[in-house]
């Protein structure tokens, strides 16, 4: 008989007053239960459970015996925790995979809150420019960040927060061109674009303001093959950009970026996933990370959205994730 096992079912029928109670709880069956609680009163030579139509009661020596009983079961639930716990602190890695602008403005700042409570935890970063990484990129990941419409990965998808994507430029830059009040002004400035990694040009900004959509077709000297760079030329007064608010909060806030169009939204605007391996979705540092995520995501979501106004989750457009072209040439 094993003792440990029947001194359980017996302090849980004992609780639940029912056979059937205590078979569901440690998903067993009824058999199973009645027959190691019998085995264990037999090796007692005392009946420790009156059974009748009504259920379970206690006798009295039942009663004494679960009184010394309990205690001990759940010091051994205490020591088994232990054990565990510090058996799942382990010194690990966990690798991440994050949109470079993302990473330097937002998560690498504010890591040491997630270091604090997860000391035993050593990160590992990459930089993922896109989501069509390759099976093997995938599979060498814990957590992927992800600033768009995920596709067909095979990971579980995490809704993280959702950007607003914003017009903007240097102080430099306005003073020398006057702001547009309407999305068509933007045809008369020079807006710095950037290719997508599956070759689209951005050069459709979409905004709606109640009813009213307006589509633009934007035009710039330069195209850059990341956001970061897209970034550095607009801080450098080179022209117009549009990012997710999330990415270049810092940046307006510190005025380096000065946002314009304000009372129209983005038809575009990219939501925040993270996407975890599902091997590793019951991991426990995983979850820490995740919801790390989540809460420095949504922090600053409500932050910009007192600020630049209410966002609204946005349908993946037809260009995303297509190949070589422009986005304009592909419709809304």
């Amino acid at each position: 008989m094993d003792k440990l096992r029947a001194l359980h079912y017996f302090v849980v029928a004992a609780e639940e007053g029912s056979f059937s109670a205590t078979a569901r709880r440690f998903e067993v069956s009824v058999p199973a239960v009645t027959k190691m609680i019998g085995a264990l009163e037999r090796e007692l030579g005392a009946r420790l459970l009156d059974r009748s139509t009504h259920g379970l009661r206690l006798t009295a020596r039942g009663e004494a015996y679960r009184e010394m009983c309990a205690p001990l079961l759940a010091q051994l639930e205490q020591a088994d925790k232990l054990v565990s716990d510090q058996t799942a602190a382990r010194a690990r890695t966990l690798v991440v995979g994050v949109p470079p602008l993302l990473s330097r403005t937002v998560l690498v700042p504010a890591l040491p809150a997630f270091r604090e409570r997860f000391a035993h935890v050593q990160i590992e970063l990459r930089t993922v420019n896109h989501l069509t990484v390759t099976d093997a990129e995938a599979r060498g990941m814990d957590v992927l960040v992800a600033l768009g419409w995920p596709g067909a990965l095979d990971f579980i998808q995490v809704p993280l927060a959702q950007s607003r994507l914003i017009v903007c430029a240097s102080p430099a830059y306005w003073r020398q061109h006057p702001p547009p009040r309407h999305p068509a002004e933007l045809q008369a400035h020079a807006c710095v674009l950037v290719r997508s990694p599956e070759g689209t040009v951005l050069d459709l900004w979409r905004h709606h303001r109640g009813d009213q959509v307006e589509t633009v077709t934007v035009r710039g000297w330069l195209t850059c093959g990341s956001r970061d760079d897209a970034l550095q030329a607009v801080l450098h007064g080179q022209g117009v950009g549009r990012f997710a608010d999330l990415s270049v909060w810092h940046l307006v806030r510190e005025g380096r970026l000065e946002p314009v169009l304000m009372d129209w939204d983005s038809v575009d605007s990219p939501p925040f996933h993270a996407l975890v391996r599902p091997d590793a979705r019951r991991d426990r540092d995983v979850q820490g990370f995740v919801a790390f995520l989540a809460r420095l995501l949504q922090g600053l979501e409500a932050e910009c959205t007192v600020a630049v106004g209410p966002r609204t989750p946005t349908e993946r457009p037809d260009w995303y994730g297509k190949g070589v072209g422009r986005a304009s040439t592909r419709g809304a």
